[in-house]
Order: C-alpha cells, then structure tokens, then sequence
C-alpha cells in the first residue's frame, strides 16, 4: 500500500481503539429475555421491542468487530489496503474515513447492488 508507516500506524492505532470501545460494550451487553409476566400488551410490545433493538446493535457492533479485526490482522500480514474482489489498491481517502474497508469503493457497490438483487429474490 501507498501509506507510510507512519500512517499504517496511526491507523492501526485507531483501529485498536475503536476495537476496544466495541469490547466493551459487547461485554457489557446481556440479553436476557424480559419477564413480560403481569404485563399488559403495551409493555409486551414495549418489551419485545426493545429486545430487538439490542440485538440488532448487538449483531451492528459485532459485524464491526470482525471487520476491524480483518483489518488488524490485513495490517500484520502487509495485505492492508487490498481490495478483496479486484485486488486493486482501495484509495487512501476511503481508507481514511472507512479504515476497515475491505473493498474499493467501486467493487463496494457492486457487492451491495448483489446483496440488494439477493434480497429482493427471496
């Protein structure tokens, strides 16, 4: 990649940061289902709705880990900064603001298009 040291650094530090941020909050987490004993519908649906919007967080900031993770061991291996599909170089820029991209910015969205056409099939 076209980054200096320097830079893979300061990366791999932020990227470490954000990794522990995630931990933390990942260990913090318990997902237990609610009593919705002696509740009435309102506190049922209340509950049942909440629970899902923690686990989607959850499932948000598990996804990131992975990726950051990905990225950490991209880094250790000089891989960092490869797109995965066109092994082309991804920009600097994206990396900068996306530092646990996988792909170029163009492969990207073709991926998403795909994942979009897959579904919309089912």
């Amino acid at each position: 990649m076209a980054t200096t040291n320097n830079k893979l650094d300061a990366i791999k530090k932020e990227l470490l940061e954000r990794k522990q941020v995630l931990d933390e909050q990942l260990s913090q987490r318990s997902f237990t289902q609610a009593d919705t004993t002696g509740k009435d519908p309102g506190d049922q649906a209340l509950s049942s709705t909440m629970e899902t919007l923690q686990r989607s967080l959850q499932d948000t900031d598990y996804e990131e880990y992975n990726r950051i993770t990905q990225a950490l061991e991209k880094i250790a291996d000089g891989s960092y900064g490869i797109c995965v599909d066109c092994n082309e170089m991804i920009q600097e820029r994206r990396l900068k603001f996306y530092p646990n991209a996988a792909r170029c910015l163009a492969c990207q969205e073709l991926y998403e298009d795909t994942q979009e056409n897959i579904s919309t099939e089912e």
